[in-house]
């Protein structure tokens, strides 16, 4: 059962609680813009949020969107998938099922991958943008939460596997996506066509909130990549801002096909996201296979903690340490959905165009579990 808050009546507007310097309520923010769906931000700061919104959400977590009816939705991708059943403006999910699941992909390389570079970006170069970040912190938040938070997420920095034997691999990385996208984006507004779909949505999250936004990270694009930061733009704007493509039109790329351009990026996400992936798929079936959660079984003992435990995995060559969130599974069940819904044919064709881009086992196999939310929180979901 979906909780709810008291609202004023006369309240028309979604309010979406969040942070201008959050990944991912950038994501959500993005949406609704796009969409054209009337919505109030307000910070996370704000008293509300902590008298009405925490004790439901049971965690301080951004970003959550109240609906005029008021009903609860946390989570960038709850909000996208909500509004997605009520037939929005332009469809996030693409039509055919190579796009389909190659977008929900891109979606957790964007929202989840793409976090070390954007938490290296950010924290890493503190010096160089202190008054920036400070500014961010502290607007709107109590006196002192501002140094807290910034030392809290600087200490991230080791359990996301950034390193100093790591960090020159992953600004090759970044460097590498950026050359990737900014031909993508010289030929196509979005990643897969004339609208955005979760792909967009996915990378969108870091591109523009740390990457696209902090001084240095953003100096690195704008220098580097014209068409990526006017790809940003376009996905903060209300509508497509699409201009430069004035004949393009808003439909899908065409036949379920995969443009060269798009091609590149999906062989850098297979050489960057993969390994570290198929650690963590390996460890979530030895922890559910020596814990048996039941079904609807929170992952994790306390609300705020997401995290299960840790591999000891590989970044270019690199040796790191991840984190491993069964919130990955809750992303990637929806690429294994479409795969195992496909009849024998078009399957074998979808798995044979995965395999030529390196990321089929990126695609979760049918399992004996997978993970949901149910009041707000992450749970074991048995099959």
């Amino acid at each position: 059962m979906t909780r709810r808050v008291r609202v004023a009546e006369e309240i028309k507007e979604q309010i979406l609680y969040g942070l201008p310097h959050s990944l991912y309520t950038g994501i959500a923010r993005s949406y609704l813009r796009t969409q054209g769906i009337p919505f109030r931000e307000v910070s996370s700061h704000h008293p509300d949020f902590a008298r009405h919104i925490k004790p439901i959400i049971q965690r301080s977590i951004v970003p959550v969107l109240v609906t005029p009816a008021g009903e609860i939705i946390q989570d960038s991708l709850d909000i996208i998938d909500h509004f997605e059943q009520k037939q929005p403006r332009y469809p996030a999910y693409p039509d055919t099922p190579l796009q389909r699941i190659l977008a929900v992909l891109i979606q957790y390389y964007g929202s989840q991958s793409l976090l070390r570079h954007a938490m290296h970006y950010r924290w890493s170069y503190l010096e160089q943008q202190q008054n920036f970040l400070y500014d961010a912190f502290s607007n709107g938040a109590p006196p002192g939460v501002a140094e807290t938070l910034m030392q809290r997420m600087q200490s991230y920095l080791p359990g996301l596997g950034v390193t100093a034997d790591s960090i020159p691999q992953i600004e090759a990385s970044y460097h590498e996506l950026l050359a990737v996208l900014n031909r993508h984006f010289s030929e196509h507004p979005f990643v897969f066509g004339g609208r955005p779909s979760v792909a967009d949505y996915g990378l969108i999250g870091p591109l523009f909130a740390h990457l696209g936004r902090d001084p240095a990270p953003a100096g690195v694009m704008k220098r580097e990549a014209p068409r990526v930061y006017r790809w940003v733009e376009r996905m903060l704007a209300p509508g497509l801002d699409a201009v430069e493509f004035p004949d393009y039109g808003t439909a899908w790329i065409a036949e379920d096909a995969i443009p060269e351009t798009l091609k590149a990026l999906l062989h850098l996400m297979a050489r960057d996201m993969l390994p570290e992936l198929t650690d963590k798929l390996a460890y979530l079936d030895a922890w559910v296979s020596e814990h048996q959660p039941a079904d609807g079984e929170a992952v994790s003992a306390k609300p705020h903690q997401r995290m299960i435990g840790q591999v000891h995995t590989h970044f270019r060559g690199v040796p790191v340490t991840a984190g491993v969130e069964p919130y990955l599974l809750y992303i990637l069940r929806r690429a294994t959905a479409v795969l195992a819904d496909l009849n024998e044919t078009d399957r074998q064709r979808v798995s044979t165009a995965l395999t030529q881009v390196g990321l089929l086992e990126a695609v979760p196999q049918p399992s004996s579990y997978s993970v949901g939310r149910r009041n707000h929180i992450e749970v074991w979901e048995r099959q």
